[in-house]
């Protein structure tokens, strides 16, 4: 078949852009970004992903400030850490990213310790898992308040101490959630989609600024999470699913290597990072054939348990909704709880 000018042009135009951006990949990724001396605030800090990712930046020398709410489990991560990198430079902040005061209040104890702050990781988050019929406003808000208003806050507070430095990296915890609206995770992934919008529209515009911003979309990982998230309906039921599913090899990755996959993509300043190949799947599945995928996801949440009485409506953590199916001895949840156990979850 002969070819057109037009054709000839846009092949040429097309094989020059391709080539440009993998040489631009190839330019960006031969200076690596070292994290040791770097000061590195990681919201969410004390248990599951957000220990273990400061477990991966402490090997690597980095001086860490870790937030959370909870201040007997930032003793127990402070101890986690020191007993595995004796000399880190460990700070505990107690703080609610929710709070825009107590945000900045954290980011300013970091830059007075360490005298900057060069990494910002927006880890902090919460789980609610339940019908619709269960969900109030009230849950929707708290995940706002914790997905993107916290990380709005953390980020409005660093970036001037950022600019003034004339550099940073910023990477946002968004979710396989924030890509796909999985059925009884409604106020999760709104709240999700809503921070992979702004740190998506965050790079663009910090470029300029040479901060440096990684959207981090994951899929289930073995955190020992399920413990601590909230359900609601038939709590039992609700927390066996969730467990089991988190459990799964097939589903689930390991959350060390998850974490080491977002320290790489921070380290060569990747846009965004999709974590499990199951994910990855999903997330072409739903573009190729999106009416296919929607009636897939009707199917999955007929699966799903019913709403039930108004019991349903008050919300229980996985630690209180447990069953005979999804509670240690059982097979199916034992990855989960070990997990828990090794991330200071239980």
């Amino acid at each position: 078949m002969q070819l057109t000018e037009q054709q000839k042009r846009a092949i040429t135009v097309g094989v020059a852009t391709v080539g440009a951006l993998v040489l631009a990949q190839a330019w960006r990724r031969r200076d690596p970004y070292r994290f040791e001396g770097k000061s590195v605030v990681i919201t969410g800090g004390s248990r599951g992903l957000g220990l273990i990712l400061a477990r991966e930046l402490a090997g690597e020398g980095a001086r860490l400030t870790l937030l959370a709410r909870d201040a007997e489990e930032l003793e127990r991560a402070e101890r986690d850490l020191r007993d595995r990198y004796p000399s880190v430079d460990v700070l505990t902040v107690v703080a609610d990213v929710q709070r825009r005061d107590e945000a900045a209040r954290a980011v300013a104890q970091a830059v007075e310790r360490f005298g900057a702050i060069d990494v910002l990781v927006n880890n902090a988050g919460i789980i609610q898992v339940g019908p619709i019929d269960h969900m109030k406003l009230s849950d929707y808000d708290d995940a706002m308040q914790t997905h993107f208003w916290g990380p709005l806050y953390m980020v409005t507070a660093a970036l001037p101490y950022m600019r003034r430095q004339g550099a940073g990296r910023i990477v946002n915890i968004s979710s396989i959630g924030g890509r796909i609206a999985a059925p009884h995770l409604l106020p999760y992934s709104a709240s999700k989609f809503a921070l992979a919008g702004f740190s998506e529209g965050l790079r663009t515009e910090l470029a300029r600024d040479n901060i440096v911003v990684t959207t981090v979309f994951p899929g289930l990982m073995r955190t020992g999470s399920p413990l601590n998230a909230m359900f609601k309906g038939q709590h039992p039921r609700e927390y066996a699913w969730f467990a089991i599913s988190d459990s799964s090899p097939f589903a689930s990755i390991n959350a060390g290597r998850a974490a080491r996959q977002i320290v790489t993509a921070c380290r060569y300043g990747d846009a965004e990072l999709v974590i499990t190949v199951q994910a990855r799947l999903a997330i072409l599945a739903r573009h190729l054939a999106p009416e296919l995928f929607a009636n897939a996801m009707v199917l999955i949440n007929a699966l799903l348990p019913a709403p039930t009485g108004r019991e349903g409506d008050v919300a229980q953590p996985g630690h209180q909704s447990e069953s005979n199916v999804a509670s240690p001895p059982s097979p199916f949840t034992a990855t989960t709880y070990t997990a828990a156990a090794a991330n200071n979850e239980m």
